[in-house]
């Protein structure tokens, strides 16, 4: 079990620095499927062992190996985040390949490492660039449909209960574009719109309302630390897309805690 985490970790740290490789390159309208990485300062071509995740970074000391320019501490640290969220999610599904073999549980963190990685590339994108591209979206309401129909297909989902996960989409996404319209634009972007509809397909209901919900609260809290510690005006602009992709993920993984827990401080003893 220890040797397939480790391997699944590396994995990630792979998947990791192909996330890195497709935030630099489509920010720069650039094609992330062909031609080689460069240095951003010298634009020294890389070499492979330029490119080891994680490792290149710590053996090079943080520096270009050809101008010894600093390299942005992004690279390291989303490879290694995502490569913790491969542990986290493979160990989560209780998955075994040497023990079980091929199982549902096994499909269920595949296609886990499929959302995980759009949730960084919108969340690392929305955060810098304040806008959230169509394409990550697209990606993840197709990987989602995808699940569902394999779902439905094998007997895992009614007809009615694969129903509800588009329902929870369209009306997640009816309230942001609600929010959007009604504030002209100024108090939620449209990106928001589209990605909750992606967090409700993904979600479904009631998780799709928990998950909307916390991450109003987060960006409350958030929002108004920072207005606190003058690391924003009240007026400035702060992108909510993190704060869809850290309501969603609470739920996914620990909705059913949350909830419980919620019903036993509300519900009368």
């Amino acid at each position: 079990m220890i040797l397939e985490l480790i391997l699944i970790f590396i994995l990630g740290l792979i998947i990791g620095s192909f996330l890195n490789c497709i935030l630099y390159r489509v920010g720069r309208k650039k094609s992330f499927l062909k031609g080689r990485s460069a240095c951003p300062d010298c634009k020294h071509k890389l070499e492979w062992y330029d490119l080891i995740p994680l490792a290149s970074f710590l053996f090079l000391k943080g520096r270009c190996h050809y101008c010894k320019k600093p390299i942005s501490f992004q690279y390291p640290l989303i490879e290694l985040i995502t490569g913790l969220f491969f542990v986290f999610i493979y160990n989560y599904f209780n998955v075994n390949l040497i023990e079980y073999g091929l199982h549902y549980n096994l499909y269920q963190a595949i296609f886990y490492f499929i959302i995980i990685s759009v949730f960084i590339l919108i969340f690392i994108y929305d955060f810098k660039h304040y806008i959230i591209l169509d394409e990550f979206i697209i990606f993840g309401i197709i990987t989602v449909v995808l699940w569902l129909g394999f779902n439905y297909f094998y007997k895992m989902l009614t007809l009615q209960e694969l129903l509800v996960y588009f329902y929870s989409g369209i009306l997640a996404s009816f309230f942001f574009f609600s929010l959007w319209f009604l504030t002209k634009g100024k108090g939620m972007g449209f990106g928001d719109v589209k990605l909750a509809f992606f967090l409700g397909l993904l979600l479904g209901f009631p998780n799709a309302v928990f998950g909307i919900f916390l991450s109003f609260v987060l960006g409350a809290i958030i929002g108004l630390g920072l207005v606190i510690f003058r690391k924003r005006k009240l007026k400035s602009a702060v992108p909510f897309g993190p704060f869809l992709v850290i309501g969603c993920l609470i739920v996914i993984f620990y909705g059913t805690e949350l909830a419980n827990w919620y019903f036993s401080l509300s519900l009368p003893r």
